[in-house]
Formats: structure tokens, sequence, C-alpha cells
């Protein structure tokens, strides 16, 4: 995947991010819910974010998912990623970010939140980087630091992985 320019203030926030937190619906899906005949529900994820998620992992990046819903499917691609901090049918969201800190020993900068609407708020006003997609609402988009080129469900995670690491590799001297 080609980065496009990242600022220079982005990558020294995200240089200290050992934790990222994302959003389910519509972060890292395109926010639809699919039901079938039978009530089963069903969701699309993105491959790319996924690979993302591995290589962010593999350099030492914590990952966890944060959502408002729950998904037997959400578990399912959780534990495929390898993804252990897993939270749905969470309301109080800033409640279980509270809760990572401390089990982590990190502070607000060290973690990262993709977030999409305004129950993604607390949040996002205390991580050290706050993302949001260009599908999110309004009032997230205005108060994050940045918005990702890509859409959730279609390579948003990955775009912020990969500013992850880039950030983490040394910057080579002239």
């Amino acid at each position: 995947m080609t980065i496009m320019k990242v600022p220079k203030a982005i990558l020294e926030k995200a240089c200290r991010i050992e934790f990222l937190l994302l959003d389910v619906d519509g972060v890292m899906t395109d926010g639809m819910i699919y039901i079938d005949a039978d009530g089963r529900e069903t969701k699309a994820f993105n491959i790319y974010d996924g690979s993302g998620i591995h290589m962010l992992r593999k350099a030492g990046v914590r990952v966890g998912i944060i959502t408002g819903r729950q998904s037997a499917i959400v578990d399912y691609r959780a534990q495929e990623l390898g993804i252990a901090e897993v939270h749905q049918r969470v309301l109080d969201k800033i409640k279980v970010y509270d809760e990572l800190l401390r089990k982590y020993d990190l502070q607000d900068f060290q973690m990262a939140y993709i977030g999409d609407d305004v129950i993604d708020l607390p949040i996002l006003e205390r991580a050290g980087l706050s993302v949001a997609v260009p599908n999110a609402h309004p009032d997230v988009k205005g108060r994050v630091d940045w918005v990702t080129q890509k859409a959730g469900g279609s390579g948003a995670v990955r775009e912020v992985t990969d500013i992850l690491l880039m950030a983490r590799k040394p910057q080579r001297r002239s």
C-alpha cells in the first residue's frame, strides 16, 4: 500500500504509540450490518487491514477492539488476528479505555484510537493519536488528529497501521 505524505506532527505522535484500539462497525467494517432471513448477521472485513494488524503486532504494538455491539463474528475475526483485548457491548467506552491503561501501565500519549461516531469522542479526546475515518460523523472528524483517506472497511485501519509502523522506523540521516 502506498502511504500518503504524513505530517511530522502525526509521525511524532505515532512514534510513541504502544497500543492501537479500534472500533468495529464503520472502522473495521463499512458500517453495514447484513442480516439474512434466519437472523444471522454477517460483516465484511478488509484483508489489508488484517495484514496491517499482524505487522503492527509483530512490531510489538498491542491491538484491541472496543465496540458498542455484540457479534460472534468480531470474536472470530479478533481470534484470527491474534487480538486478545476484545470488548463488546460497551456503551461507556472510556471506562474500558481506562482499564486498559491501568492493565498495561500506559498513559494516554501511548494510545491510538480509531473511531467514527460520537460514542467514541471521550476516547478520541484523550488518546495520544486520535483518528477518524472519512465516513465518520462530522462532529468526530472535526475533533481528531488525523482523518484517513480510506473509508472504514476499505483499508482505513491499514492506513493507520502503516503510519504507526513508518513512525517506528529509524529515520535515515543525510
